[in-house]
């Protein structure tokens, strides 16, 4: 015996009503319909669902049993509504976000803390890479967005790119690093101490080369490469080595008061940290959603990192 789903909701909303007239009213039916779709569940299961002659409307044991399975029936239909409405508005789904490690580290793994406190219903894989590993990542359809730096060349092919943040480097070192006594610090005093090199692939290293370059004779003497955010700034805190990073970077972690910022001016990048994704309408509701808000937050972000900025006293 296979009994409809539809009865068996519209038995409990009767139950739940009290009346056939109030059940229909309340499933937006007239009251004749609500009548016949009851009698076809009655002559279909072959027992009484209702006490005859008893007012107010009472159901019998049958009746009450069927009822409660079409609650729950109507709740999980409720529930299937209410996630596929969520989906579409991109308040649940799944977001798979790449990108450059520091800025993934400092800043973005903060703003999906955010995002999630939020919309609980959103989950997120956060990975690692580079402009041309994101970019096969969106193109392979295993990534949503891109997280990257983006400077002159332009966008890659059928990617769309908007811009963040202005990038903006300094030089950092730890909090009591001696170059911070220097009454007049220029960048041939960068010379007398180790560096730090940035992840292989990554723009920093280029920057790098170009703070070498800017040095003239003097070479830099690289002790360390390849590490993590936390495995540099755990470095630069125990030495008196130096490293060049994003100022936004910086600022993210300066609650800390592990490291410094040097006020010494280097060349700088003409590029921009941005949101990298396919170019068309997005596939995914929660990744468009989410990237609106890394909009914003780094809208309100930038104010805050350039009022920081323009505090310190940049020596040129």
């Amino acid at each position: 015996m296979k009994l409809s789903e539809a009865h068996l909701i519209q038995l409990s909303a009767v139950v739940d009503a009290g009346s056939v007239s109030k059940g229909a009213a309340a499933l937006g039916l007239s009251q004749p319909a609500l009548s016949r779709s009851l009698a076809q569940l009655e002559a279909r299961v072959g027992k009484p669902l209702f006490i005859r002659d008893r007012r107010p409307l009472q159901a019998t044991s049958l009746g009450m049993q069927l009822a409660a399975h079409g609650r729950r029936i109507l709740l999980e239909s409720r529930r299937a509504t209410e996630a596929v409405q969520s989906l579409l508005r991109g308040t649940r789904g799944l977001v798979r976000v790449g990108g450059v490690p520091f800025f993934m580290d400092a800043m973005i793994s903060r703003i999906i803390a955010a995002y999630q406190n939020q919309h609980p219903d959103v989950d997120f894989q956060q990975s690692y890479g580079n402009l041309s590993e994101v970019g096969n990542g969106l193109r392979a359809d295993q990534l949503d967005l891109g997280i990257v730096p983006l400077g002159t060349s332009g966008e890659p092919e059928g990617l769309a790119f908007t811009a963040i943040l202005a990038a903006r480097n300094v030089v950092c070192c730890r909090s009591g690093h001696p170059l911070q006594r220097a009454k007049r610090l220029t960048t041939g005093e960068l010379g007398r101490f180790p560096w730090v090199a940035p992840l292989p692939g990554s723009p920093l290293l280029a920057d790098l080369f170009a703070i070498r370059s800017s040095l003239g004779s003097v070479d830099l003497d690289i002790r360390y490469s390849g590490g993590s955010l936390l495995s540099v700034i755990n470095y630069l805190s125990e030495t008196d080595a130096l490293a060049i990073l994003p100022f936004s970077v910086w600022f993210a972690e300066r609650k800390q008061n592990r490291i410094a910022v040097l006020p010494v001016d280097i060349p700088q990048p003409q590029r921009h940290l941005g949101i990298l994704r396919l170019v068309g309408p997005p596939a995914n509701p929660a990744a468009a959603a989410f990237a609106d808000f890394v909009v914003h937050s780094f809208e309100t972000m930038q104010q805050l990192i350039l009022r920081h900025e323009n505090a310190v006293v940049w020596r040129r």
